[in-house]
């Protein structure tokens, strides 16, 4: 199932909207490699960069958060902080086992929905925040 980038997921930052189609092409090659048989290297090397970008991009969204002292910034973080481990975990689980049509599919549609969600809802909430207050050009 490939994650497709549209208009909804736009929070109005063109970084944050890059950062966020990147993950998204990042998901969809780690699941084109595996159906494509690339094998475990290049699966786990696309997990891993995945989980390096999501790194820094949840830095750059918590740097935004606190510029503007967004009243959700902890709650906002500790879902980041989740999700990292979330990440962390399949990668460990790929390295011990390797790839797996179970895996793939499991690792793809949590990573995938959760991001789609988190976009949609947090990072909307996130957004509208910062434009309600006056601030522009997030």
């Amino acid at each position: 199932m490939a994650y497709l980038w549209n208009s909804i997921l736009e929070t109005g930052n063109k970084e944050i909207d890059e950062q966020h189609k990147q993950l998204f092409i990042a998901l969809n090659d780690l699941n084109d490699a595996y159906w494509q048989g690339k094998g475990s290297d290049e699966v786990s090397g696309i997990l891993d960069f995945l989980k390096e970008y999501t790194i820094n991009h949840f830095k750059d969204e918590e740097i935004i958060m606190r510029d503007y002292k967004y009243p959700q910034y902890s709650m906002h973080r500790m879902c980041h902080e989740d999700f990292k481990i979330t990440v962390e975990d399949f990668s460990r689980q790929l390295r011990k086992e390797g790839p797996s049509e179970e895996l793939i599919v499991k690792l793809t549609t949590t990573l995938g929905d959760w991001l789609t969600t988190h976009i949609r809802i947090d990072d909307a909430r996130m957004a509208e925040f910062i434009e309600s207050n006056g601030y522009v050009d997030i």
